[in-house]
């Protein structure tokens, strides 16, 4: 069941943030090395949790939960462009430990459907095209984004 946030569901989709972002923050670190890793993420086990937390008290309407038997389940967080009538996820996660199927698809319709009730023309979500986010990049695909512009993120130390 998709449902609007609730205030108290913070907790359990900050847990659930931090626990999905585990391998993407494990890719980032073997991407970067030690040094760059820690001075771009120095609080990998809370940090996706604390950006969740500031997203919803900003904007709790714009967050979607994912509820079942009780249990939440999962979470999509998003804004709603109007200038440009683009709608666009931001973090969106199911709990690793969740044995369901198709929760981050139930998720994605419920957000595009209310991306057309506000007007919205598109739907755009950016990910990273390292390992951390290849189960990502293959839901986003099967919910059916099909325009894609990359980018590639350069560092070099000084």
């Amino acid at each position: 069941m998709i449902r609007p946030y609730r205030p108290e569901d913070l907790p359990s989709i900050m847990d659930i943030g931090n626990r999905a972002w585990r391998e993407i923050y494990k890719a980032f670190h073997e991407i970067y090395g030690d040094e760059l890793f820690a001075l771009t993420n120095p609080h990998p086990d809370t940090q996706k949790g604390l950006s969740v937390k500031a997203h919803c008290q900003a904007n709790p309407d714009w967050t979607l939960i994912c509820q079942e038997e009780g249990r939440i389940v999962g979470f999509i967080r998003f804004s709603l462009h109007y200038d440009t009538k683009i709608g666009q996820f931001h973090d969106n996660a199911v709990d690793p430990d969740c044995k369901l199927k198709g929760i981050g698809q139930q998720m994605y319709q419920a957000a595009f459907e209310r991306f057309r009730q506000e007007g919205m023309r598109y739907a755009m979500v950016c990910t990273g095209n390292d390992e951390g986010h290849a189960r990502a990049v293959r839901a986003y695909e099967q919910a059916g984004f099909n325009i894609k512009h990359a980018e590639t993120r350069y560092f070099k130390k000084l």
